[in-house]
């Protein structure tokens, strides 16, 4: 629910006017009320509206765009200035600016987000992630608020507004590209289970184990987290196996190239020695040693079709949830070889 200035002023028993002084810091309001207003505002979660004349308008034209963590990180990966270029293009030809999240933790990206919704400082958002039970994407459900997201969502699905490829299905096709060369040992390097799009590229990799009848084995599975803390001694667990795996299927080019990095390191090559397969084909895959076999997510498309479905959303409120499914491109260089 949306806190106004008259719900502070009932909580605070003082005029809505008051309130308004208070915010404006007013030498006319006795330092007493305004302790007592601002401890009201905080315990109602009231953040003041910047942009008052917008809101006279019903408008802001700007739309926030909310990463999973800090710019500073994000941008980092080559996923992020690509996405905002498609969501910039659609903004830019709708005349909507773009109020950028700087949080770098769950909690300070929703307090963020909080601000932004109650500030009135955006019409709607687009979420950059979709995480498992993220309570960001649950306040601007139950708020009413306009927003996409560009993933799956955990739960709700048919209730929200979202954009994303067939991770699954794409995820289960290059698990089978593999098997068709003759891998049975394939390992699965993947991004954090806090995100839906992991939980769904591990499963589009089990169900083409399924199919082929190969048994799942969790020491093939190295997630982001153990990645972070020891990329080195992730991969020499892995290779270390009595049966080591003979490919890996990557969460995206960027572990690609740190595992072609380490596997250097220990005089195992790739192709010759292990196949690697990876998402989201970015610009220096194909000139990577070797290149890199990749699936192209069409990342500018995601971020333009979110941002044309939200701005749809903030002008006609009620139309209904739509799911756009963006295709996706298998890049074959020369990352993998058949198994000899």
């Amino acid at each position: 629910m949306i806190v106004t200035i008259k719900d502070v002023a009932k909580k605070a028993n003082v005029a809505p006017s008051t309130v308004s002084r208070v915010i404006a810091n007013s030498p006319r309001i006795s330092e007493k009320t305004k302790k007592r207003v601002r401890e009201v505002m905080e315990e109602l979660g009231y953040h003041p509206n910047f942009q008052a004349r917008s809101l006279a308008a019903k408008s802001t034209q700007a739309i926030g765009v909310i990463m999973p963590n800090s710019a500073f990180h994000a941008f980092q990966n080559p996923f992020f200035p690509e996405v905002l270029r498609g969501i910039s293009t659609s903004a830019h030809a709708n005349k909507y600016g773009i109020y950028l999240s700087t949080g770098s933790t769950e909690d300070e990206i929703y307090n963020e987000v909080t601000s932004m919704v109650q500030g009135r400082r955006v019409d709607g958002v687009v979420l950059l992630y979709s995480r498992v039970n993220d309570k960001t994407m649950n306040f601007l459900q139950q708020s009413n608020f306009p927003f996409v997201v560009v993933g799956r969502p955990y739960e709700n699905e048919e209730r929200i507004s979202f954009v994303d490829n067939d991770n699954i299905y794409s995820t289960k096709q290059v698990t089978k590209y593999l098997i068709n060369l003759g891998h049975h040992n394939i390992a699965f390097v993947g991004g954090s289970l806090n995100f839906v799009v992991t939980i769904d590229r591990l499963n589009g990799y089990k169900l083409a184990l399924e199919e082929a009848n190969i048994p799942f084995n969790e020491k093939y599975m190295v997630h982001e987290e153990y990645i972070k803390e020891n990329g080195r001694e992730a991969l020499h667990s892995l290779m270390s196996l009595p049966s080591p795996p003979t490919a890996l299927v990557t969460q995206d080019d960027l572990i690609a190239y740190e595992m072609i990095s380490y596997l250097e390191e220990i005089s195992i090559r790739v192709p010759e020695d292990i196949s690697i397969v990876s998402f989201n084909n970015l610009m220096l895959s194909e000139h990577s040693k070797p290149p890199i076999t990749s699936v192209d997510i069409c990342i500018y498309q995601l971020g333009f079709e979110a941002t044309n479905c939200l701005i749809e959303k903030i002008k006609m409120p009620n139309t209904l949830p739509k799911r756009i499914t963006i295709p996706t491109k298998f890049i074959e260089r020369k990352s993998c070889e058949i198994k000899k």
